[in-house]
């Protein structure tokens, strides 16, 4: 690994960290507000980004960072309880949409003050600010996935009739198994897509940038 690469790698953890703690919290706060105790009484509300790792998840992260250029992973799935919400599908949808939310926030906010600030392109500073527009974009749009447990299909699930969100939920077991079969499976066109929305947005918003 070149020395450039491993302290961008270095920059990446604590990104990463401070990103997925902040679409957990998101989850947990909102579940929270709606009437939800659990993740609360399990100390996951918490800004510790330690409490909100997943191994697998972030290794991920790392793995797809060191040899593709790029990075997805997900966090460790904050505790829910459903039965505290009136209506128990659209509850698990809005705190489903808080994560992917969050992210797609922090990645704007992000970007804005990088266009505000205008630091050199090829400085460290830049580099950092399109780290976490980068890896909140990634985890918001790969959360949003419609395969059980990701947030994207607790958002399908408001729109089952109820028999057929009973059946939904259950495959959440084998869920991250799926989810893993299909970026292996679809991993060039799921690159190309992340890439083409990242670099999107990044046109949209890097206005004093002529090179992305």
């Amino acid at each position: 690994m070149s020395g450039d690469r491993f302290i961008n790698l270095l920059i990446l953890i604590p990104v990463l960290l401070l990103s997925m703690m902040a679409h957990e919290l998101a989850h947990g706060w909102v579940a929270y507000r709606m009437g939800d105790p659990t993740a609360k009484n399990r100390g996951r509300l918490s800004v510790n980004p330690l409490k909100h790792l997943d191994p697998l998840g972030t290794a991920m992260f790392v793995i797809t960072y060191l040899f593709s250029g790029f990075v997805f992973g997900w966090a460790k799935p904050i505790p829910v309880s459903p039965y505290y919400f009136r209506n128990r599908q659209r509850g698990m949808a809005i705190v489903g949409a808080a994560g992917p939310i969050t992210n797609f926030v922090i990645a704007i906010i992000f970007i804005v003050i990088l266009n505000w600030i205008k630091p050199d392109s090829d400085g460290r500073l830049f580099e950092l600010f399109f780290l976490v527009f980068q890896i909140n974009i990634v985890l918001g749009l790969f959360n949003l996935i419609p395969i059980p447990p990701l947030d994207g299909s607790r958002v399908v699930g408001a729109f089952l009739p109820r028999g057929a969100y009973e059946k939904w939920v259950a495959v959440d077991r084998y869920g991250m198994l799926v989810v893993l079969v299909f970026i292996v499976i679809f991993q060039s066109q799921f690159f190309r897509l992340m890439s083409w929305i990242m670099l999107g947005l990044a046109e949209v918003f890097l206005t004093n940038y002529t090179f992305i």
